[in-house]
């Protein structure tokens, strides 16, 4: 028996043993159905939309698009996709699959490195590729079990939400620690193997015949490509930066997690995108603030270097009690703005945060320059640059909720959190520290170069911030449809179906 399932959830599998029978069952909670044979009744008021399964570019994640026979009439839900997205799909499925094989030959090109870091044999070099690959080998054959019965696009996500951890993980481990090494080049696999085994059934979804074999080609030509530019860049990365744990954290910043999402889903990613430059910008602040503070007052002959134990805290008391002052401030002037504008402007809340990110950049830049001369201005535009930070953090979490249907919110909240955390707040204080401490090589013993050297590398949080306004503002060009969306969802106007088709061999 063939299944094929249009769903994003398990379901079970229903046989008739002499006729083709069609089955709605319903997932979104709405009420119970009533089926007689192969007729079906809805509940009042519900309404479903059935299309083709020989619609080529309709996506059924979950099931096989040509598994069914051609000669017999059947009906589906489908997500229908234009022409357009599914050549999009195909295009970041192809650079995933790139980014797979740089990944995984990464190593390779920096294995010398590595063996003289843990000093290490040949035979136990060799073990970072076997249990890769073994690891790859068990994994591989659940998850295209697990494709075919759950939703693939959530899988991948979490595949790859996998993949992106370890290899980040992966550069940082010690002289002392090689098994980890090891363990976490395993857990890579695990990631790749979620990957490898659905994407290119999804493109199999998505078009069909002599279609589906170019799409096809295009995406398995980028193994070699992607196997020989793991090799050049990661060679090179290392000898630029003379460590080859940073050809792995170079794979891992191109590694960014690309989503396909439907349609109604694109405010909840432009938004998850300006939260994740928000907290890179927060992250770094909060950290480096009073150090940055501390070597200004240095540089300005204020006090003296600090060569002994303890050093001078009161900056850190003034930047702690400007933080909650204009903590509270922001917060409740953008929640307050936002009820106000909310009735009359539509997508008045990324509107909002929006402006607070693209002004709280130039505040920050001026406290940034302005530090060497004047430590009063500083604290001024961090103050007014916090609270304009500040308008968003309420007026974001309503975007969410709103945005997307009740039954995903914790989901949506979680990958988000998991997002903004990973390529945000947990790497800006390490990047801006690296960044500093490249530039102080040049006069390692001057108190002043030591203070530029951390104020060059703080330049960049200000146009980290203007890139987030502009994520929110590709967030206010949809937020108003989505949220129509979800409402229509949560109300049951628009009902989500699990459709699955049974037939005979």
């Amino acid at each position: 028996m063939n299944l094929g399932v249009d769903t994003v959830c398990p379901t079970p599998q229903i046989v008739s043993p002499s006729s083709y029978v069609t089955f709605l069952v319903q997932i979104s909670g709405l009420g119970a159905m009533e089926t007689n044979g192969s007729v079906m009744s809805l509940p009042d008021g519900e309404k479903t939309r059935l299309s083709s399964v020989s619609n080529e570019t309709s996506t059924r994640y979950g099931s096989v698009a040509d598994s069914l026979p051609t000669d017999e009439p059947s009906t589906v839900e489908t997500t229908v996709l234009s022409p357009r997205r599914s050549y999009i799909t195909v295009a970041v499925l192809c650079y995933v699959n790139l980014i797979n094989y740089m990944d995984r030959y990464t190593i390779a090109g920096v294995l010398l490195s590595i063996q003289k870091f843990f000093d290490i044999t040949d035979s136990t070099s060799g073990l970072l590729q076997t249990v890769f690959i073994c690891s790859f080998i068990i994994l591989a054959p659940i998850f295209g079990y697990l494709g075919d019965r759950y939703n693939r696009k959530y899988i991948m996500i979490g595949g790859l939400s996998v993949w992106v951890v370890m290899t980040l993980s992966s550069s940082f481990v010690t002289k002392s620690y090689f098994w980890l090494l090891v363990l976490l080049r395993a857990l890579v696999g695990t990631g790749e193997a979620s990957y490898s085994t659905i994407a290119p059934t999804i493109i199999g979804d998505l078009f069909s015949g002599a279609k589906r074999t170019v799409m096809i080609s295009a995406f398995y030509i980028f193994i070699p490509v992607g196997s020989g530019l793991g090799y050049i860049i990661g060679s090179s990365v290392a000898s630029a930066t003379g460590d080859w744990r940073w050809a792995l954290r170079v794979m891992n910043a191109v590694c960014l997690i690309s989503l396909f999402i439907s349609p109604c889903s694109k405010s909840f990613v432009w938004s998850s995108l300006g939260v994740t430059a928000m907290a890179f910008l927060t992250g770094a602040l909060a950290f480096w603030t009073p150090t940055f503070l501390s070597r200004a007052r240095v540089t300005q002959g204020i006090q003296p270097p600090c060569n002994t134990e303890p050093c001078d805290t009161s900056d850190s008391y003034i930047f702690g009690v400007v933080t909650v002052v204009t903590g509270i401030l922001g917060v409740s002037l953008g929640s307050t703005i936002s009820r106000r504008l909310r009735d009359r402007v539509p997508n008045a809340d990324p509107l909002i945060c929006a402006v607070g990110m693209l002004s709280s950049a130039p505040c920050f830049f001026f406290a940034i320059v302005l530090a060497s001369t004047s430590i009063p201005a500083t604290y001024v535009f961090i103050g007014i640059g916090e609270t304009l930070l500040s308008l968003n953090w309420a007026v974001l979490a309503d975007i969410l909720l709103y945005v997307v249907v009740p039954t995903r919110r914790a989901t949506a909240e979680a990958l988000q959190i998991m997002v903004c955390h990973l390529l945000g707040d947990a790497g800006s204080p390490y990047l801006l520290g690296a960044i500093s401490d490249a530039l102080r090589t040049y006069q390692p013993d001057s108190h002043t170069w030591s203070f530029r050297s951390l104020e060059y590398s703080f330049l960049l949080c200000p146009f980290v911030g203007v890139l987030g306004g502009l994520f929110f503002l590709m967030t206010a060009l949809y937020v108003t449809k989505d949220r129509k969306n979800a409402e229509l969802l949560t109300a049951g106007t628009i009902v989500p179906y699990v459709f699955i088709w049974v037939y005979e061999l």
